[in-house]
């Protein structure tokens, strides 16, 4: 588009002339910070954040570290610890402070790259903490750099839209947003209006106000802008979260209405509103609608149905008198919570979890939760007894049941589905046992558990 014309931001301090560098950032200490940190960050980063806890009150020291491991380390490793300092767990040990003076010495590095993704979500860290006049200020250089070209300053205000709604920052959300609908407003480009309607409608939902997104999809039809899949799943999603279960039915329906098939990603949503509400009965007449649409069920949907039992919870905090079998199971549950595991009964989850060969056969628990580890494992024990009770099978020589070390828990190193699966197990006298060059998996000889699952238990 030639000549775009824009009204810059009012809310910004500065409007063009010569650009005012944003620099000598002040520490705010002290600054508390953990020597344990999440998994996500590297090891090169855990350290950083060690030393940085050891300095903790000497500005001048943390300066140091920083351009250091900086000026020290590869792209993708600076690059993951500035998207630490940024992440809501530094923001609970005070570390989100250091994000934009690390940011500002990053830039001075050979291989740095201006990324819109990137600078947008610090825009939105410096504004919810009320550091209003830096977040401006790199807005302002943002503007300045990407001048007319309207599909990158586009991109980059929805960028902006959608980081400040997941940080609930409202001063930094209706700022954007004001400005992304006049960018609307003044372009021609189908791309540019698709794109900015999609992170509108996004960032709505996402401050958890469904009823004006969905006036933003009324909105679009009559500019040829036709909503997609994604808007749709979008509105349903914040409906459901709020609590307005009628009206996320109703948008299902008439995703459905306007040809957009409803997949496993949208039922997942779905269920998980209805389990969130404690609608178990609504849960059942999903699966069920699942079904009768050939909707295939996922470890996602194992993980929200009995994540919303509680009685299966229970059974999984206390796995020594939790039931043995399938259908020991079914008998005490009660209700609506039988009803859902009976619709979990047939679905291709558990066989697309199992392998099956001469040499091994393998049960890989990773992704599923507590709950659904239990149900899944004594789904196995049955499909195990009917495959190694056929004389015509073949019976590997090993068995694995793969539950993980605990890498990805809460407290790292500590596997409750691991837990859970063995105390499940040993009482019900299994040949299994962990593995000793991997503790993350028990094992058994084929033939061993074979004796066993055949056996009179």
């Amino acid at each position: 588009m030639d000549g775009l014309r824009l009204r810059y931001p009012p809310h910004l301090p500065w409007k063009g002339g010569s650009r005012r560098h944003v620099h000598n950032v002040r520490f705010q200490f002290p600054v508390v910070l953990p020597v344990s940190v999440q998994c996500g960050l590297s090891k090169q980063g855990q350290r950083l954040v060690q030393s940085l806890t050891l300095a903790t009150g000497d500005a001048a020291a943390a300066n140091r570290l920083m351009k250091k491991f900086i000026g020290g380390s590869p792209k993708s490793v600076t690059l993951n610890a500035l998207s630490h300092f940024m992440s809501a767990d530094a923001g609970r040990h005070n570390l989100n402070t250091l994000a934009f003076p690390f940011y500002l010495m990053m830039k001075e590095s050979s291989w740095y790259e201006w990324n819109p993704k990137l600078v947008a979500e610090l825009i939105a860290l410096l504004d919810k903490e009320g550091r209003f006049e830096e977040s401006d200020e790199l807005i302002a250089e943002a503007v300045s750099k990407l001048g007319s070209r309207e599909r990158e300053l586009t991109h980059f205000y929805c960028n902006l839209v959608e980081s400040h709604a997941k940080r609930r920052s409202h001063r930094g959300f209706q700022a954007s947003l004001a400005y992304l609908q006049q960018l609307l407003r003044n372009s021609v480009s189908a791309y540019v209006k698709r794109r900015a309607y999609e992170s509108i409608i996004s960032g709505l939902c996402e401050m958890g106000w469904p009823h004006e997104a969905e006036s933003i999809l009324v909105e679009m039809r009559p500019k040829g802008i036709l909503p997609s899949a994604f808007e749709f799943r979008t509105l349903i999603y914040a409906y459901g979260k709020s609590g307005v279960l009628q009206d996320m039915l109703r948008l299902a329906d008439s995703m459905e209405s306007d040809g957009h098939m409803i997949d496993t990603v949208c039922s997942n949503m779905v269920l998980s509103s209805y389990g969130a509400h404690g609608e178990l009965s609504q849960m059942v007449l999903w699966l069920q609608r699942m079904k009768l649409r050939g909707i295939p069920f996922s470890i996602r949907t194992y993980n929200t149905v009995l994540n919303s039992c509680p009685t299966i919870m229970i059974m999984t905090k206390n796995p020594t008198s939790s039931p043995l079998s399938v259908q020991e199971l079914e008998g005490v549950l009660d209700g609506d919570e039988a009803l859902l595991v009976k619709e979990l009964g047939d679905s291709h989850v558990l066989s697309d979890a199992m392998e099956w060969d001469s040499c091994e056969a393998k049960l890989d628990l990773h992704g599923m939760h507590v709950g659904s580890a239990y149900l899944i494992t004594l789904q196995w024990i049955e499909e195990m007894k009917r495959k190694l009770g056929n004389d015509t099978s073949v019976v590997p020589e090993e068995v694995t049941v793969v539950c993980g070390s605990g890498r990805h828990s809460n407290i790292r190193g500590e596997s409750p589905v691991k837990e859970m699966v063995r105390e499940l197990l040993v009482r019900a006298k299994s040949p299994m046992r962990i593995d000793r060059k991997n503790n993350g998996c028990l094992v058994a000889k084929g033939r061993v558990l074979r004796d066993w699952l055949c056996s009179e238990r």
